[in-house]
């Protein structure tokens, strides 16, 4: 993992220092609320519907156990006892008086972190597959791109002022958990003849108008990535739409523009940057590759051991395979029946932070399901850290099943959101609770956003949810089909929306559809929905409902 130099130390501590005096400003009424509001925001500071948000940067979902715990601590002394978990892998604290937000930032860079760049119209906190450097086949363990992208757009002077916010993801494999094509820039990094290099895609993203990105070079050598992201960044920032903020993001610029044209430009622009710019320093590169070095891991054969039914159904479903044999992925879900995704209280942070320190090398990660996962731990110490996990209400066994839901935090907090989302949420996995059910239905992605600007990914849901705004009452649009992988699709909307109380009734009949229509048990969801189409569900949908109204 990568550790802070005195530069990064001195550059976070004259940060906090200026934000501490901007924030003295506001408070005696020298700053009005338009002037603070984008200096606070340069400081990962929103203005939510009851309090201020502070988005804390977690860059590509690392963190040590200190990271975690200290992370618990600000929790408890300046906000609820509790953090939410972001589908940017970072995380956010709801309830922070601004007096206090100077001593957080404080806190924060005490162990390295900071808010910097995770909200404004920059280059946003840098993504990677939330298994890096655990996962089996990688080229090349992708934060040591991501750390790179990290540092060349932090407080870059030419795109603090992009026309929107920017988005980078990275990953190493054809798998795809990174969901790089709906980025504004995706990255994989792939290995030629014994080169490092990297598949390069632009223009994805969600919202109002979902994209599927475009690959733009097959192939990058290394060497030339920051010259390549400068020619990108500096043709979109001088092209990219500034009157309209709903088409100013780069995917409408390739749309506009056309792939092919935009290549020209950017290939253009790279000619003449990559002149002035030059190659990557390689100093600089094994500096990075360093700090991602694997752990030193256990030899230890592994034990035969016999699981209870409540054990197995967790090793069924939240671990992966490792790179190594004796070792296993763990992912804890943040969605226990009826909880709040993406919310851990302090003492359960604590607890993650503990198993990371004796079983897990030291390290965490976020993804952007919003679940914590220890991607290091050798299965001699599988039952030890489930029972520790189950202890802390933290062993909910339904990874990737139909209670693990995306959902962003709604009308409960977002001064943008035009319906709930974590209610629904909620409804969803209790109507699903029992584990044998969830293991029965299998696979199945729902992700619900509370508003257009689609937080909570919605768009690639095997099952959206869309909240909205209809004459003052809650609406809610289903899509089918969506998909973040390297199959991207997105979603089909199925129809007229559906109101607060009659959304979760509708997706139990999509489930209900879905399991009658599927070959056997071992065909997913969305296998089967890309098997018969829309028309199945489309009837259980609304047949039932057009019935009723009769």
């Amino acid at each position: 993992m990568y550790s802070y130099t005195e530069f990064d130390r001195d550059f976070l501590r004259a940060r906090v220092d200026e934000f501490r005096g901007q924030v003295a400003r506001r408070l005696d009424g020298s700053l009005t609320e338009d002037e603070f509001k984008p200096l606070r925001l340069m400081n990962g500071l929103y203005l939510q519907l009851h309090a201020y948000m502070l988005r804390v940067a977690i860059p590509y979902g690392t963190l040590r156990s200190a990271q975690m715990r200290k992370l618990a601590e600000i929790s408890e002394r300046w906000d609820r006892g509790y953090g939410h978990f972001t589908t940017r892998q970072n995380i956010q604290f709801n309830w922070p008086r601004l007096t206090d937000v100077p001593d957080m930032l404080d806190a924060l860079s005490e162990v390295g972190m900071h808010a910097i760049q995770t909200s404004g119209n920059c280059i946003r906190n840098v993504t990677a597959d939330h298994f890096a450097g655990a996962a089996p086949g990688e080229a090349e363990d992708p934060r040591i791109t991501a750390e790179l992208v990290r540092q060349w757009s932090t407080d870059h002077p030419e795109f603090a002022y992009l026309p929107r916010k920017f988005k980078v993801a990275v990953t190493a494999l054809e798998q795809d958990r990174a969901v790089i094509r709906f980025h504004d820039i995706g990255l994989r990094v792939k290995s030629r003849d014994g080169e490092i290099g990297y598949e390069v895609v632009i223009g994805g993203g969600l919202g109002r108008t979902p994209m599927i990105g475009k690959v733009v070079r097959e192939w990058l050598p290394k060497r030339d990535l920051l010259a390549y992201l400068e020619a990108i960044l500096r043709v979109y920032n001088l092209s990219g739409r500034r009157d309209n903020k709903y088409k100013a993001r780069i995917k409408i610029l390739v749309h506009e523009t056309g792939l092919d044209e935009l290549r020209e430009r950017i290939e253009a622009e790279f000619a003449t940057g990559a002149r002035l710019l030059g190659d990557v320093n390689p100093d600089v590169i094994a500096q990075i590759e360093q700090s991602f070095v694997d752990p030193e891991f256990r030899d230890d054969p592994v034990a035969p051991f016999a699981p209870s039914p409540a054990f197995q159904a967790f090793l069924d479903t939240n671990l992966s395979a490792h790179k190594r044999a004796d070792h296993a992925i763990v992912t804890v879900s943040t969605k226990p029946i009826g909880g709040t995704p993406g919310d851990v209280t302090a003492d359960q942070m604590r607890v993650l932070a503990d198993l990371a320190e004796i079983y897990g090398y030291d390290e965490l990660r976020i993804s952007h399901e919003q679940n914590v996962i220890l991607p290091h731990v050798h299965r001699n110490d599988l039952a030890k850290v489930y029972e520790a996990l189950r202890a802390a209400g933290l062993a909910t066994a339904n990874v990737g099943l139909v209670s693990d839901i995306i959902a962003c935090p709604g009308l409960d907090y977002c001064a943008l959101a035009t319906a709930r989302s974590i209610p629904v949420a909620q409804q969803i996995s209790e109507m699903f609770a029992d584990i044998d059910a969830q293991h029965d239905i299998g696979p199945l992605k729902i992700k619900i956003s509370g508003c257009i600007n689609a937080c909570g990914h919605h768009h690639v849901g095997h099952i959206g949810i869309l909240g909205l705004d209809r004459a003052g009452v809650e609406n809610y649009q289903l899509t089918l089909g969506g998909d973040g992988t390297e199959d991207a699709a997105v979603g089909d909307r199925t129809g007229p929306g559906f109101a607060y109380d009659e959304v979760v009734p509708a997706v139990g009949r999509l489930i209900h559809a879905y399991l009658e229509a599927r070959e056997d048990k071992h065909e997913s969801f969305l296998h089967t929905y890309r098997r018969v189409s829309l028309a199945p569900f489309k009837a259980a949908l609304y047949g039932e409902r057009d019935a009723a109204a009769a």
